[in-house]
Formats: C-alpha cells, structure tokens, sequence
C-alpha cells in the first residue's frame, strides 16, 4: 500500500491560503460539539422568525408601486367601484340557458349571492334593470320575476330583449343562449389576511347548493377573486407536495450516491437548518410569501444539497485511500473550501441579479433563495465537518459510479478534443439562431396548470360566454355633467363602435347605449327612437328619471364618476395573446388621440393589461441584471483563480447552456412569460458551479503538481468528476420537481432551469476541457513551480 501524506503536509502545497483552511478545519473538529450546539442554537432563532410570514393572495403584487399601467389602473379604480369579481356561468343540462329550471336557477344563485361576503353588486338576466314606456312613465323592473312560473311567450320575449340589449349580450348571456352568467362584483377592504379564501368558501359552497337543488345543472367561476384564491391555493399546494418530494428525493439519491447513512444524515441537517434559516429570516426581514417567492424553499433544498455533497464525496475517497476520518475531513474542507466559497457566491449573485426584476415576488425569490445559499455555505462549512467528525462513518466499498467510468470519459474528452470543441462550436451557432422563435406571451389565466379548477373554470367561460380580460378607460368630458353633452356621447359611440369592429373583441360597455335605451323608452318604445338623445338637458332629464327608479346596488356608479364630468368605458376581449392585448390597448389610445378631444386622451388600464406590459417591461430590467452578474461573477473568478485568462474562459461554457436551453425552447415551446424572464441571469449563478470545481481541480493539478494540460484534465476527471454528476443530477431533480407545479411561473422557471443545468454539465464535460487543453496548451504556467510534488497521490499517480 502507498504511504499518505497527512492533512497538514499536504497543505504546504497551497500555501498560505490552504495552512489556513487546514488550521481552521482542525479548529472545527478540536470544539465540534460546541460547533454543533452553536450551529442549532443560531438555526433555531433564526427559524423562529418564519412565523412572522404572511401569504398575499393579490394578483397587484407582481407590479410595483410605480408600475406605470398600475398607477393608471389604481386611477380609474379610485373613480369607479372597484373590478374585484366573482363570475359563475351557470350551465342548464338541456343546453337551454332560458328554460324555467335554467332561469329558476339564475334567479336563486343571484339572490343568494348577495350574500357573499363584501358583494356589493350582482348582476345577471333576471335582475337587469329592463326599462320599458307604459303610456307617458318609465317602468323600471328585474327582467325576470318569478322564472318558474314565466309561460313560453314570456320567457320567449325575455330572451329577446337579452339578446338585443348590448349590456347583456356576449357579457351575461351568450348568442345561443346555452349558458347564463351572474357576476359578483366585491368590495375588500383588505384589513383580514383571509378575506378572499373567505369569500370563495362561501361562493363555492353556494355552487355546492345550487347544483344539488337543479340536477344537471354546473356552474364555474371565474374573476378577479378566483385569480387571487388560485394564486393562494396553487403556492400551499406546492409547499405541501414539492418540498416533501424534493426532500425524499434527495435523501434517496444521496444514500444511493453515498452509501452512507450517517453522512446522508448530516448533509439533511445542513439542509434543513439552511431551509430554516433563510424562512426564519425572511420573516424577521418582513419579507411576505406570493406565488413565485413561494418557490424558495425547493430551490433552497435543491442548491444546499451541493456544497455538502462536495465534501462527503471527496471526504469518503479520502478515506477509501487509506485516510483517517479526521485527516480526510480536514483533507476534504481544504480541497473544497475555495470552490464551495466561490461557487456559493456566484450563485448568490446570479439570484440576487433577480433585484433588477420589475416583479417584486421575484425581487423576494431572489434574496429569500440568496439567504439560503449563503447559510448553506455556512452550516456546510461549520456544522457539517463537526457532525461527521461526531457521526460513525465508514467508507464502504466504490462510489455508486466508479471512478473509472471518469477515467474512460477524460480518455474519451482528450481523445476526441477536436471533433468535440468544433462540434460544441457548430452545434451553438444552430441552436442560438432558434432563439427568435421564442415569443412573449403574459396571460395570467395561463399561469396555472390546465389541471387546476380555475384554468378549467376560466377556460370554461372564455369558451361558452365571454372573456375575462378587460381594458378600461375613463373618458372625461372635461366639465362637470359633460357625460350628458351630445357630442361626448356621440364620440364615445363611436369608439364603441370601432371597438366592436376590432378582432378580439367580445363586449364592449358604454353609458352612450343606456342613452340609446331611454331615448327610445322615453319616445314610447318607438324603434326608430332608438339613438342618442340630441340635447343636453333631454339626456341629464333621461339619466336622472333612470337612475331615480334603480334599486339599491344596481345604481350607475360602476359607470360614471360623482358629479357626472367621466364615464368607464369597458372593452372585453376573448383569450388573446398579451402581444394582441396590448396592440388593442395602443390601438385604442391612438384612435381616441386621433378622434377625440384632448379631455378623452387617456391610456387603456386593466389587470389583464399590466400582466401584458410586464414581461416587456421586465425583460429589459432583467438584462441589466444578467449583464452585472454576468460582470461580477467574472472579475470575482479572475481574481479567485488568480487568472485573467481562466477567469474570462470560465464564462464561456456558462454562457452557452443558457443560449442552448432558450434555443430549444423556441423549438419546442416557443412562450416565453415572465417567470423565464429571470432564468438567465438566476442560472449563470448556478451553473458556473460545476466550471468552478472543474477549473479549481484542473489548475491546482496544474499549479500544484506540475501536471500538463492533459493530465491536469484526467486529474480533474478524476477527483470531481463524479461530484459534478451527481452535484448536477440532484439540481436537474430539483428543479425537474419544481417544474410540477401547478402554478406554471414556477413550472416553467424549473423546467427552463433544469434544461439549462443540464447542458451545462455537458458543457463542463465535453467542452470545458477540449477549450482548456486548446488555449492552454502543456506550457507550464508562469509564477508556479512543480515544488513538493505529491507524487504519492494515487489521483497525480492514476493521471499520469
């Protein structure tokens, strides 16, 4: 058997740097038990904040305070009621949305609706405010009274009206009559945290009532209020499933890899303690979970899992070599210490890149993962060396991969250096120019899996009655009453009308069609009365008689300020792309600049219309993110491996997985939101992890012993290889876990992600070292000497 140098010795060759790393492992070990209770105690305070987290169920949240189409929006909400809504579509078993059970079930379900908690208004056909002449008065009255009572000609003459009246067409009653929609519109006055939840338990179990007592009959919701609860209920199911999955997943193939229970134990605990901690602190931070922050905790199980398995791996071939436990522990820390302290950083980098992100769930993924990281540093770098030196472990046997299967693929690599650097160079070139088909697309309905009962739901009413994205405007008319003056109504009219004519569009919402219903009312239901009132007092005299006869709840006031000076005009549109959106937002405002007086020129708002604008709008901050992580993580490795050359290099198979993963992407996929928005620069952190390892391994072969270029890479091969496979095959499971959300932001982050790992392995593996070999030639490097080679060191022995 070879003799073995001890720890220290072996030191010597790293100089100052490793005799420091060396005395401060042997610390660790000498007091590892007041380590270990100063590690649980600090894990233990630090967890005690997580409960002071909170969950925020808005869609807002995503857009911050000075999000342009936000601050517009909050402008018309602040004139207006508020949007926040509940829609059922109620669907008969006939088919037949006016048959007296169908309508009998509608008059029940908006009755009872009313009760909802913070409903302030309810609409559907029954209880339309359907104004009508008798003789010289205006008869204002529900549109259906008593529907399981109504005779063939009465219902017959209800469906008339519906379908002739633009308020209800294509909104609440679709053109066939097949389904019926009652929309609830709420009031939160967002001082409870469970407000929403609350809301949709007792709309849900309404739903419950109405399907028992009319058989056959479904009825889905949708809205505004839907959307909020889906986010909520999508974040907790994922917390609740992922995170337990991910942790088995880990322990399984860490035991696999290990095949050593107590080191599989002490990396769980440094696991855990780093989950710990980053929630604990986030709570003490006053940070709040959303749907995307939501996903943390199983990037922090997926990344903490690294550092740790570094150091077992190579503590456990230590040992297999003949080293004491102690001697391979503080052998291990030495090795690892620059790599696990420079690949910690730069993935704290490249996730806090994510603060350049105009979503502020993200700003919060990004730090709340960050805190993860570095405590993940920490416990690996502390507790972790303590615990094994406590635990009973031995190293048994190989590695669940062999080391010759390392050997094999370095005489694979050096043998086919050239095939392999031009092949990864062509192969680069194709896939980038794929990059153009990948297309920006924002709909928040396509945030959640088509699983989900509220994609179902909200598909489901897209489909059969109308959509759910809407763009706003309040048009003003400059004085005080002006909503009244002919003109006004006149261009707004128009808009109307050339907002009907634009594709897309299902419904369009305007005062000037009240005017042209108590215009003709007012003039004894004569159908050529049917137009706009021609003087000004006629129409104020018109909308005062109305509103005077409207019951309590149904008034005007979702339609026109307080002194009468602006209307809401609403456009609905079917499922869109975000890009169509937001041409028939742009549009919009251009006809009214072109058509309309100054007073009218206003900017179309709506959630559907933010959710559009943002991916745009977050792309451009996120490669100012990308491009300064790309600069930091740069200079930091040239300064760390004490080469311009290699630190510059280095980027080089850390770059290219991203162009590959977005490349296929198009191919395959093609949508890009905004969850993929931020993979760039959150992954450039992650995976010059494995190029870190490699490069720190290949120049101290090359440093330390002397080794040529070729040799540098076998020993590379040799001694990190297989933690760089399993290291990356853990992060592709994590995020491979992650991408089974239900919520499809963090879905398609963990797939974009897992991709882009994964070919950054083979990258590291088939490209990094052909290009080092390539650059760096066999010359010895300037400034080193092959001084106190370790010719006893069965890797250098092995490689050469």
């Amino acid at each position: 058997m070879m003799n073995h140098r001890n720890a220290r010795s072996s030191a010597s060759n790293g100089g100052k740097w490793d005799g420091r790393v060396v005395r401060y492992a042997e610390w660790v070990i000498r007091w590892r038990w007041a380590v270990l209770a100063f590690s649980l105690i600090a894990a233990m305070v630090l967890a005690s904040g997580a409960s002071r987290l909170n969950f925020i169920d808005e869609y807002r949240v995503f857009f911050g305070e000075d999000n342009p189409q936000l601050v517009a929006f909050d402008a018309v909400q602040e004139i207006y009621t508020k949007n926040d809504n509940i829609l059922f579509v109620v669907t008969p078993p006939d088919g037949d949305g006016f048959s007296p059970q169908a309508l009998a079930a509608v008059e029940d379900l908006t009755a009872e609706a009313w009760k909802i908690p913070f409903a302030m208004r309810v609409e559907s056909v029954t209880n339309f405010q359907h104004s009508y002449a008798e003789g010289d008065d205006l008869t204002v009255e529900d549109l259906i009274s008593g529907a399981r009572d109504l005779s063939a000609e009465e219902t017959e003459l209800a469906k008339q009206v519906a379908l002739a009246e633009p308020f209800l067409r294509s909104r609440l009653v679709p053109a066939d009559t097949h389904v019926n929609g009652v929309n609830v519109t709420l009031q939160f006055p967002r001082e409870e945290m469970d407000e929403t939840a609350r809301t949709v338990a007792y709309a849900r179990d309404l739903v419950t009532r109405i399907e028992t007592d009319y058989p056959g009959t479904a009825v889905a919701m949708t809205g505004m209020a839907m959307l909020n609860n889906a986010f909520q209920e999508s974040a907790m199911r994922d917390m609740g499933t992922l995170v337990p999955l991910m942790y088995v997943g880990i322990i399984v193939v860490m035991v696999i890899l290990l095949r050593s229970l107590s080191a599989t134990l002490s990396a769980v605990f440094v696991i855990a303690l780093s989950l710990a901690s980053a929630m604990g602190l986030a709570g003490w931070l006053g940070f709040s979970l959303t749907p995307p922050s939501s996903a943390a905790p199983t990037m922090i199980l997926t990344l903490a899992v690294a550092d740790s398995i570094h150091i077992l791996i190579s503590m456990l071939r230590e040992m297999r070599r003949g080293l004491t436990k102690r001697q391979a522990i503080v052998e291990s820390v030495r090795i690892n210490a620059q790599p696990i302290f420079l690949t910690s950083l730069t993935t704290c980098i490249g996730f806090l890149s994510m603060n350049f992100s105009e979503v502020p769930p993200l700003n919060d993924l990004g730090n709340i993962t960050t805190m993860g990281v570095a405590a993940a540093w920490l416990y690996s770098m502390l507790f972790l060396p303590a615990a094994v030196a406590v635990l009973p472990i031995r190293a048994r046997g190989e590695m669940a991969v062999s080391s010759a299967w390392m050997d094999r693929m370095a005489d694979f690599v050096i043998g086919s250096r050239k095939p392999l650097l031009w092949a990864s160079a062509v192969l680069s070139v194709v896939v980038a120019s794929f990059l153009p088909l990948n297309d920006l697309n924002d709909q928040f309905v396509d945030y959640f899996h088509e699983s989900t009962t509220f994609r179902q739901d909200a598909d489901y009413a897209m489909e059969n009655l109308s959509g759910i994205y809407q763009i706003e405007f309040s048009l003003d008319s400059g004085e005080e009453g002006g909503i009244s003056e002919p003109g006004y109504l006149r261009k707004i009219d128009e808009f109307a009308t050339w907002y009907r004519g634009r594709p897309g569009v299902m419904h369009v919402a305007t005062i000037s069609d009240v005017m042209k219903r108590l215009n003709k009312n007012l003039h004894g239901d004569d159908p050529a009365a049917y137009g706009l009132p021609e003087e000004r007092n006629l129409a104020a005299q018109y909308l005062l008689l109305y509103e005077m006869s409207l019951p309590y709840g149904l008034d005007l006031n979702n339609q026109i300020n307080v002194d009468k000076s602006a209307s809401r005009f609403m456009v609905t549109v079917e499922n869109v792309t975000s890009k169509e959106l937001v041409q028939l937002v742009e549009t919009g405002e251009g006809w009214l600049r072109d058509n309309a007086p100054q007073s009218m020129h206003t900017h179309g708002v709506g959630p559907g219309v933010m959710f559009s604008y943002i991916s745009a709008r977050n792309i451009r901050s996120m490669l100012i993110g990308t491009v300064l992580a790309f600069i930091l993580i740069s200079v930091t490795l040239v300064f760390a491996l004490r080469s311009m050359k290699f630190g510059w290099l280095s980027l080089l198979p850390n770059v290219m997985p991203a162009v590959f993963a977005f490349g296929l992407w198009g191919v395959f996929v093609g949508q890009v939101n905004l969850g993929l928005s931020v993979v760039t620069g959150m992954s450039l952190g992650i995976v010059v992890d494995d190029t870190v390892h490699f490069l720190s391994k290949y120049l101290r072969a090359r440093r330390e012993k002397g080794l040529s270029s070729e040799q540098a890479v076998r020993f590379a091969f040799s001694t990190v290889g297989l933690a760089l496979v399993a290291t990356s095959v853990i992060l592709v499971a994590g995020f491979a876990v992650l991408a089974q959300s239900t919520f499809e932001f963090n879905a398609g982050m963990g797939k974009m992600t897992a991709l882009t790992i994964a070919i950054a392995l083979l990258a590291d593996l088939l490209f990094l070292p052909p290009l080092l070999m390539k650059v760096d030639g066999s010359r010895k490097i300037p400034g080193y000497t092959q001084k106190e080679v370790l010719k006893d060191d069965d890797a250098y022995a092995a490689a050469s």
